[in-house]
């Protein structure tokens, strides 16, 4: 189940499937601000991994301490097909009051100027915030979307995935991407 988009010369690519086999330059993991790894694709990207990101994620938060909402770091995968997995955390949702989406804009925008200032060409993100952190998956698709969209225009980046584990979300952001990308 996919659908690719041609955007300015760029692809996106909606998917359905599990991030952790994608074969992209990045994966971006929608960690929790302590970068140990947790439930949902957190907890699965870091099994799939192996212990090579955790130590990483240990160096980083030695290093910065907690990170912080909407910003993003780059460590090794691992055992991933991927290269690299972006780490960024995303807002919980608290009804809409509390900047989240302005955090979540962020949260993609960070990652795509992470990926591109490591010259990076192809990135594959899961929706943020739309599990743990109850974000509406009707709210943060739009964003997700509209964000990538304003920013890869000016960046190398040549593909950006964005791969859903249920048939719901997927179908949330295909219909979405017809809206944004027409």
């Amino acid at each position: 189940m996919s659908e690719v988009i041609d955007f300015e010369g760029k692809r996106i690519i909606i998917k359905k499937g599990d991030i952790t086999l994608e074969d992209t330059d990045a994966i971006v993991n929608a960690a929790n601000s302590s970068l140990m790894g947790g439930g949902g694709v957190d907890g699965a990207i870091h099994k799939a991994g192996g212990p090579e990101i955790l130590e990483e994620c240990k160096k980083i938060v030695a290093e910065i301490g907690r990170l912080p909402t909407g910003k993003a770091v780059i460590t090794t995968a691992g055992c991933l097909k991927a290269r690299f997995v972006i780490h960024t955390v995303g807002p919980i949702w608290h009804g809409g009051r509390d900047r989240e989406e302005e955090l979540l804009r962020s949260c993609y925008r960070e990652s795509l100027l992470l990926a591109e200032k490591y010259g990076l060409k192809s990135i594959a993100f899961p929706s943020i915030s739309t599990g743990a952190y109850r974000y509406p998956i009707v709210k943060a698709s739009p964003i997700a979307l509209k964000t990538v969209r304003d920013t890869i225009k000016d960046l190398k980046i040549e593909e950006v995935r964005f791969v859903l584990f249920t048939e719901n979300d997927y179908a949330v952001y295909i219909e979405n991407s017809k809206k944004i990308f027409q």
